[in-house]
């Protein structure tokens, strides 16, 4: 059973959200501050909800604590601040993902999933291939098929297809991605450039570009399951 660890100092919000989580069949333990969320900190933990806004202190430190600490588990931030700035430096603190309140129920529980599989993936180290729609991505080989056929891509569509599918569900902002990807030479590449490889990459998915999907303002995020996709441009 994954346990999950959520900080939330309103009541009724906590209470629904734990009553929501358990019906799901997670475990949940709950904090109402900072204070007791470090106490309830440990490897049993599979995923972390956690509020921005506390009586103790804030979401962005705590989250900068767990990473300092070298925790592993997605942190899914829950906040009611829907400016870009704040949604950015969560992200670029170490969280996974984030929720804006109020939030719905199944869209809460698909991020939630999707954090805790991708993360478990990762762990093992063990996934050889990535299959959405039509398409079959072997980032051991560097081939993306789509049918059974080899989709011609350049190697920089091709890492930034591994990047998006090996953090599946997390939000990646535009940074992040220009700081993991460099061009063949082992230049980074710049905004313009991130941009172009994302709309070749778009084109040569087809009828699966959807499955990158745009966080306005924020970044990027692959959503396999597709509950939440909308195709956009980059």
């Amino acid at each position: 059973m994954h346990r999950i660890l959520l900080v939330e100092d309103d009541f009724a919000l906590a209470m629904g959200t734990e009553y929501a989580l358990q019906s799901e069949g997670y475990e949940v333990v709950r904090a109402e501050n900072v204070k007791r969320a470090r106490e309830l900190l440990d490897a049993s933990l599979s995923l972390i909800l956690l509020d921005v806004m506390l009586p103790d202190g804030n979401g962005y430190e705590f989250c900068k604590e767990v990473r300092a600490k070298g925790w592993k588990m997605p942190v899914i931030f829950l906040t009611a601040v829907s400016e870009e700035a704040n949604i950015v430096q969560g992200l670029e603190l170490g969280a996974d993902d984030y929720v804006t309140k109020p939030y719905r129920v199944k869209e809460l529980l698909s991020r939630i999933a999707a954090n805790i599989r991708r993360n478990e993936m990762i762990s093992a180290n063990s996934v050889k291939e990535y299959c959405f729609g039509k398409h079959r991505f072997l980032p051991e080989e560097f081939r993306l098929l789509c049918d059974g056929k080899t989709v011609e891509c350049t190697s920089s569509e091709l890492r930034l297809l591994k990047e998006l599918v090996q953090h599946e569900g997390m939000v990646l902002s535009r940074n992040t991605l220009l700081e993991r990807l460099y061009d063949t030479d082992g230049s980074f590449i710049d905004d313009n450039t991130l941009s172009v490889y994302l709309k070749r990459l778009r084109d040569k998915l087809g009828e699966d570009a959807g499955y990158i999907e745009t966080v306005r303002g924020v970044g990027y995020r692959f959503a396999r399951d597709m509950l939440s996709v909308e195709e956009t441009n980059a």
